[in-house]
């Protein structure tokens, strides 16, 4: 929000060449984006809501008497808007002195059109005479953006997600808002992150010509790829890393669900949960697979793989009998995450949305693999003794 400029999850800007057509546009939004389910709240800045005092020279009447720009400018920034001429000391304390008319000749239009400006020849003349003084209406604060003038629609949103809700918002105020020539929106906020750090995640990109967007390589299928070959060094078998990879797909079971549960939305920390929950599940699965391997190796050093019976004997003896470490590897990791879980204060809500996805997919990773390794485990060593006994 910081970055963006705008406090809410969702900002769109109006950009523009001229304040009061901002205003309207902004206007309109506000009324288009109010209906849309998930608003809580919409204001659209107003962009001519201050009064000012605009004092407009009359250059003839400055020649007439002599005067130049520079003679009214002193006498309205001296007199009315008042000058710093010095500073008291009061032991550590500092006040300016600002001189400047009394109250009485500055409070209203009628005493200002009154206020003397003295001429080069002596004389006395009314402000009024030298220059029109009016009070108009204009914006409080200039907001400027990629040199365009611009105005900010705040958005709250609650009940759902900021990507959904954006899309809905952005088909609504297309239908319903035609932009002039030279006017222009833009999406930002929350949203404006989020848009920026998937794009890293995922590696989406447009490609013109065609109306999708396409994956190229992002994080996260850096990240896939580093798990893979980190795997494949370890075992030295590609077959055995696709195995510990399913246990991605497993987790991400319970990681979904959990989400659900908890009323989580998709966001960026959730999708670094997911990240680190992939190490999570490959030092799970590494962990599950030395043990099948080391119950195969095992059975087969001691002549015990003469049958089928024989290899379902070893694959149970390393998947059941061995559960205790295992077991213990997932409550260890899983108990140092649950105090996140029910942590408050700064930054808890953000902690809580990295955690989840590790907690919940960290039990169904747990079960897939005790139920669905064993199974591939024995698929593909059951080929091996086929071969062997003919």
């Amino acid at each position: 929000m910081l970055s963006t400029g705008v406090r809410t999850e969702i900002g769109i800007k109006v950009l523009g060449s001229e304040l009061g057509e901002i205003q309207r546009l902004g206007e309109q939004i506000e009324r288009i984006i109010t209906s849309i389910r998930g608003t809580r709240s919409v204001y659209a800045e107003r962009a001519s809501g201050g009064f000012f005092l605009d004092i407009v020279p009359k250059r003839e009447a400055l020649a007439r008497y002599g005067l130049t720009i520079d003679d009214l400018q002193s006498v309205v920034v001296n007199g009315i808007g008042g000058e710093t001429v010095s500073t008291t000391v009061e032991g550590r304390e500092r006040y300016s002195i600002n001189l400047r008319f009394p109250r009485d000749m500055r409070e209203d239009l009628d005493e200002i059109d009154r206020v003397l400006v003295t001429t080069p020849a002596g004389a006395h003349v009314p402000l009024q005479s030298l220059a029109e003084v009016n009070l108009v209406n204009g914006p409080a604060m200039i907001r400027d953006e990629n040199g365009m003038l611009a105005a900010y629609v705040y958005v709250d949103v609650a009940g759902r997600d900021v990507g959904g809700y954006v899309e809905e918002a952005k088909a609504k105020v297309e239908q319903n808002t035609r932009m002039p020539t030279g006017y222009s929106l833009v999406w930002s906020g929350h949203y404006e992150s989020m848009q920026r750090v998937s794009q890293r995640f995922w590696g989406w990109t447009k490609v013109p010509g065609i109306p999708w967007r396409l994956p190229l390589f992002g994080i996260l299928q850096l990240t896939l790829l580093l798990v893979f070959v980190l795997l494949y060094m370890n075992t030295k078998s590609a077959f055995k890393a696709l195995v510990v990879m399913l246990a991605v797909p497993f987790s991400l079971v319970g990681a979904v669900w959990l989400l659900y549960l908890l009323g989580y939305n998709v966001s960026i920390a959730v999708w670094v949960g997911m990240i680190a929950l992939m190490g999570l599940d490959a030092e799970t699965g590494v962990f599950m697979l030395l043990f099948l391997d080391l119950s195969y190796e095992e059975a087969k050093r001691n002549g015990r793989l003469n049958s089928l019976a024989d290899l379902h004997e070893a694959i149970v003896h390393g998947a059941v009998k061995r559960i205790r470490p295992k077991l213990m590897t997932v409550a260890a990791a899983t108990m140092g995450l649950l105090p996140i879980m029910w942590s408050i204060g700064t930054g808890a809500d953000i902690m809580k949305r990295v955690a989840a996805p590790m907690v919940g997919g960290l039990a169904t990773s747990f079960l897939m693999e005790l139920l669905v390794y064993p199974a591939i485990y024995l698929l593909w060593k059951k080929r091996e003794l086929n071969h062997g006994l003919h």
